[in-house]
């Protein structure tokens, strides 16, 4: 395919064969680097697996191939994925433990925003693949290690929660660990990012050690982990469905058309939000076939085993997003390394206000796209509203088997349909685009969410007994509701 690729600073190798093919060059540098991983991963976790090499080996083996790819994929930009890294690190060796980690979170979002910044406002956006990409994932990297780094030498135990405990550290990495972390093929391009421990117990083969099965001496053994291959064939196979579906049907459906007049103007309430849940479905297979080949390689090179399967740094759980019966379940099921780095730095360290500053944070991770904003924005109003639905009308339909058949089919529909209404924006990009297309759906879901936050408490008051049968079961409720457990057992 002809490209305009005068700010495409990746190499030009297979300008050639991207001619014959209906990928862009950078697309197909992409591609065949992910590949290139896939192979590697397979010799990385073999030849130079943990019983055969030292440590260092392996940092500096994962550093130097993530290095080529930056190259390959970026050219002369890929100096951007070493500078990110460098000035936090260096932040790290000279700031206060107590201040660090506000410190490096601060040096990561400020260089990764100038990014964002200057391709929003000077690039042509010609080309598809952009370096704030793994920028992203590494700023993901860095913040969760100063973190970690401030929990385990500054913050009390008992003040942490489990994560974080897990999760302390009480060294600095050296400037090889600290790198090659930050770099580490396997997740480089796509993520997911995972936290420092992680890593180097998968560096030092100690990934498979589990504690639970421990011998009498208390001492860990080897977990050797079923069908990897079969698993990464999964998920190579599953990867390409998805490739297939955007490539074939996404220029059918193109976001773009959401611009057009006649589409605007000349189209039914009804097909627009039909055309919005095909286009938007459309654009999230091209994300599930990133992260899905991301997952494979990170599992062909020996990572992601939790103890039972190869899904630890899975980061999109397609089935539960897709059929999710609430807001909750569905946005935990989508980017969750993303959804996991925002519990681990801001959910859980901020009482106040935590929905609002986790939403703030992820917008401003992802960019400066009006869009993006819009999305986020109206995702905190529908978390709330989806919250009180949840906690008011929940309830009133544990009574019966059918009954939460019902519930559930209700909220598996309102979720379809808050996710296609919230989220084109953020693939529209555009601000009045955006607006415009929700003035003509007449703002029905958000007025919907705001008459649900005003109404549904008043109207719809909790079911005490309906909250304990939900909890608790029949039984234990019953026994629990004092006088009326008492006339039931009287009936003769």
């Amino acid at each position: 395919m002809t490209d305009n690729l005068e700010n495409y600073g990746g190499s030009r190798l297979l300008e050639g064969l991207s001619g014959y093919t209906s990928l862009h060059l950078d697309q197909l540098n992409f591609l065949v680097s992910q590949l290139v991983a896939l192979t590697i991963a397979a010799l990385y976790r073999t030849l130079l697996g943990p019983a055969k090499v030292s440590p260092k080996v392996r940092h500096v083996f994962g550093l130097l191939f993530g290095l080529w790819m930056s190259y390959f994929c970026f050219g002369y930009q890929a100096l951007h994925l070493a500078g990110l890294p460098a000035a936090c690190y260096l932040v790290i060796l000279t700031q206060n433990p107590s201040i660090m980690h506000g410190a490096v979170l601060f040096t990561a979002i400020l260089y990764l925003s100038m990014i964002h910044l200057y391709r929003q406002l000077f690039d042509d956006s010609s080309f598809g693949l952009d370096i704030s990409g793994p920028l992203m994932v590494i700023t993901q990297k860095v913040t969760s290690l100063a973190f970690s780094l401030h929990d385990g030498m500054v913050e009390n135990d008992e003040k942490l929660t489990e994560t974080q405990r897990s999760y302390a550290l009480k060294k600095v990495p050296n400037l090889l660990e600290f790198f090659s972390y930050s770099l580490m093929f396997p997740s480089l391009m796509a993520g997911p990012a995972m936290f420092y421990k992680d890593y180097i117990e998968f560096i030092e083969g100690n990934s498979l050690m589990d504690l639970k099965k421990s011998t009498p001496s208390s001492k860990p053994v080897v977990v050797h982990e079923p069908n990897l291959m079969k698993v990464v064939f999964k998920k190579l196979a599953l990867a390409i469905v998805c490739a297939l579906v955007f490539v074939l049907f996404l220029p059918r459906f193109p976001i773009t058309r959401l611009k057009d007049e006649d589409f605007i103007n000349n189209t039914t309430f009804t097909y627009k939000f039909w055309y919005l849940s095909v286009a938007t479905s459309l654009v999230r297979a091209k994300y599930y076939f990133a992260w899905t080949l991301a997952d494979a390689i990170c599992n062909n090179a020996g990572m992601g085993w939790d103890g039972s399967s190869w899904s630890r740094y899975t980061n999109v759980d397609i089935f539960r997003f897709e059929l999710g019966t609430s807001l909750k379940e569905s946005i935990e099921a989508w980017n969750k390394g993303t959804n996991q780095w925002l519990r681990f730095i801001v959910y859980k360290r901020s009482s106040s206000y935590s929905t609002l500053a986790t939403f703030a944070l992820s917008a401003i991770w992802h960019g400066f796209y009006p869009g993006y904003y819009i999305t986020f924005l109206s995702g905190a109003l529908f978390t709330f509203a989806s919250r009180t639905m949840h906690r008011h009308l929940r309830p009133h339909f544990m009574y019966s088997s059918e009954s939460k058949v019902l519930y559930n089919i209700i909220t598996f529909a309102a979720t379809r349909l808050v996710m296609v209404y919230i989220t084109f924006p953020f693939v529209l990009l555009e601000f009045s685009g955006s607006v415009l297309i929700y003035h003509k759906l007449y703002w029905v879901f958000h007025i919907f969410a705001c008459l649900t936050l005003w109404m549904v408490p008043q109207l719809l008051p909790k079911d005490k007994m309906g909250e304990m049968i939900q909890k608790n079961g029949i039984a234990i409720a019953l026994s629990k509701a004092g006088p009326y457990s008492e006339a039931v057992g009287k009936i003769d």
